[in-house]
């Protein structure tokens, strides 16, 4: 009798271990903006963590890691109100997030108060994130607005011979951070900027914004993403507007390229600057989009991927690899993993990435134009490639900080 209850103790024991042993995961909280003007963006920033996942898989030495998702709506408000709930109701250790720039700025602020978890950026870009008063706990992998601007404005006035632009930009700090880069190198090269215009995220009616454009330009500047840049560009069109077209980075990826519509047709022939270019024959970028294209059929992805979809691919990946690096330990407040994420060199499909002191990427950027494949599909093509493209764009970094922060005003366009 005793030996049996023996039996049974023991039983029970391995039992309630192998349920311990089931359960052990790493709980990590996803974002993206699913609800309005950026929901194109967010739908493909998933595609991009999926085809991550896709290849690494969910395991973790002997670890499963579990993803929570979570949707905001590109405001900071919605952004650190998807990251409370994925910390205190959902339970997460991680967080992957965010899209947006101002949500960037917010989540990182919020990080400061969870010192213990770790943040890995999904996809946002204003330059005020990781360059002000960063949070030690946050890690971008990619660059900000003003990295992905690298390269434009040069060759806009060398190549392209444009003397005189005007910009037209959403109002928050991401364009800000955009228009930042393309005024730093388009009037340190001598052109000039003739007028900055501003309009809130999720613009319908752009006819006061087109007619206030000045007809004495040599092209217009768009710095619009999503249901913003698709508006603009169909009423531009309805408008007779034939001027020459610059676009920032969210402008000229597939989530706009691929809209449905004439409008787009717009674009062809527009230069503009980003992390990344449809075309690149690098054999890690080819290969990534295959990864891409097979995850998804393909009236439920883009031809390419997007942007977005890149970043949160690397940003998934630069987790799992540091993850593994220190099989899955989360001890002493993650102190092992955070030490790992900042030594991660990503050799990532758009080139390679490390993180500098303040634990920002450096990495390439691509001057592109956009073409027709001739089948009606419209994709960027790489005009020029720039690597190893730091935070302050390859000014001292006194310079640099006595420039200010991006803003509606700010640069002036002058020669720094």
């Amino acid at each position: 009798m005793v030996k049996g209850r023996l039996c049974l103790a023991a039983l029970a024991s391995l039992l309630m271990s192998g349920v311990a042993f089931a359960q052990e995961k790493i709980k990590v909280g996803v974002t993206a903006t699913l609800e309005g003007t950026y929901t194109v963006l967010g739908e493909d920033g998933m595609r991009g963590f999926q085809t991550a996942l896709n290849k690494l898989g969910k395991k973790v030495g002997d670890k499963e890691l579990e993803f929570v998702v979570a949707s905001t709506d590109a405001t900071p408000d919605s952004a650190v109100r998807a990251v409370r709930k994925l910390i205190e109701q959902d339970k997460v250790q991680i967080l992957l997030s965010p899209l947006s720039g101002d949500e960037g700025i917010a989540v990182k602020n919020f990080a400061k108060t969870r010192p213990e978890l770790t943040f890995v950026n999904a996809a946002s870009g204003a330059q005020e994130t990781t360059f002000v008063d960063p949070a030690p706990n946050f890690f971008r992998y990619n660059m900000d607005g003003a990295q992905w601007q690298v390269g434009l404005g040069k060759y806009a006035y060398d190549t392209k011979g444009y003397r005189n632009i005007a910009t037209v930009g959403e109002d928050y700090s991401f364009i800000y951070t955009q228009v930042f880069g393309l005024v730093l190198e388009f009037c340190g090269a001598g052109g000039k900027i003739t007028s900055r215009q501003w309009v809130p995220l999720g613009t319908k009616d752009f006819a006061s914004v087109i007619a206030a454009l000045p007809d004495d330009v040599d092209a217009i500047y768009l710095g619009l993403g999503g249901a913003d840049a698709v508006n603009f560009l169909n009423q531009y069109q309805q408008a007779g507007g034939k001027a020459h077209l610059l676009g920032g980075s969210i402008m000229v990826d597939q989530t706009i390229l691929s809209a449905k519509g004439n409008a787009k047709n717009a674009l062809i022939g527009t230069i503009a600057a980003s992390g990344q270019a449809d075309t690149w024959d690098d054999p890690g970028w080819q290969a990534f989009v295959k990864d891409y294209q097979a995850a998804f059929p393909p009236e439920k992805r883009f031809p390419s991927p997007s942007l977005l979809a890149t970043n949160y691919y690397n940003a998934t990946t630069a987790l799992i690899l540091g993850l593994r690096k220190v099989n899955g330990d989360l001890g002493d407040n993650q102190s092992k993993l955070k030490a790992a994420l900042a030594a991660i060199e990503l050799d990532a499909p758009n080139g390679k990435i490390k993180l500098d002191a303040n634990r920002q990427a450096i990495g390439t950027n691509f001057v592109t134009e956009v073409v027709d494949d001739g089948k009606g599909a419209l994709f960027s093509k790489v005009a020029k490639v720039i690597p190893n493209v730091n935070q302050t764009l390859g000014y001292d970094p006194a310079v640099f900080a006595k420039i200010g922060l991006p803003s509606r005003t700010v640069p002036e366009c002058k020669k720094y």
